[in-house]
């Protein structure tokens, strides 16, 4: 067989198997690129009273910076001026206005998984994704009896989102708009604010 042939049936088949590649893999390859993130988001919080049997939903909108591995900085819209900081060890919800301040280990969150890149490209290549309405694919975790539920979009193969349940057993869903990668950061962002 003539060696250009050859060559030439190798680049085919390779360009073939990248055209069809399955939504999972374009996502997996996707996030192996992916060294931080930046994205507006909405929250929203559904705190259950069972003592009323109502459901409280607070929403709340802002933008993030995720640097793999755990670290994060979001900045909350409103009066509040809300901020979350992980250091990679340790989380820090400090609210700008009355100056409260809330820290956890970050092992104690649900974060501890989502912020780490290498668990998360494990779980997602053990997991077979579950497509759901509006094109997002969904991969469900369960790890020491929690569910995170990471949501991905199908068209571009970008994070789209998570649904977890807080520290409080309220279930929390983030949605991510507007995502930027692998942007050039300012380190000093993931220095935990000072706590009073």
């Amino acid at each position: 067989m003539n060696k250009s042939l050859f060559y030439l049936i190798i680049f085919f088949i390779f360009l073939s198997s990248k055209i069809y590649a399955s939504p999972k893999e374009k996502i997996i390859n996707n996030f192996i690129k992916t060294n931080n993130l930046t994205f507006d988001f909405k929250q929203t919080i559904q705190k259950s009273h069972e003592e009323y049997g109502d459901i409280e939903i607070k929403k709340e909108t802002g933008n993030c910076i995720i640097e793999y591995p755990r670290l994060l900085y979001c900045l909350y819209d409103g009066k509040k001026r809300k901020v979350m900081v992980s250091n990679g060890r340790s989380l820090v919800i400090k609210n700008n206005n009355n100056n409260n301040s809330y820290i956890y280990s970050l092992k104690s969150t649900p974060l501890n998984y989502l912020l780490d890149k290498n668990y998360l490209l494990n779980q997602l290549q053990k997991i077979e994704p579950n497509l759901i309405k509006n094109n997002f694919i969904n991969f469900r975790i369960i790890k020491e009896s929690n569910e995170i539920n990471i949501y991905f979009n199908r068209n571009n193969s970008n994070l789209a989102g998570w649904k977890t349940t807080d520290i409080y057993q309220n279930e929390v869903f983030f949605e991510i708009k507007n995502i930027k990668k692998n942007q050039i950061l300012d380190k000093k962002k993931f220095i935990l604010p000072e706590l009073n």
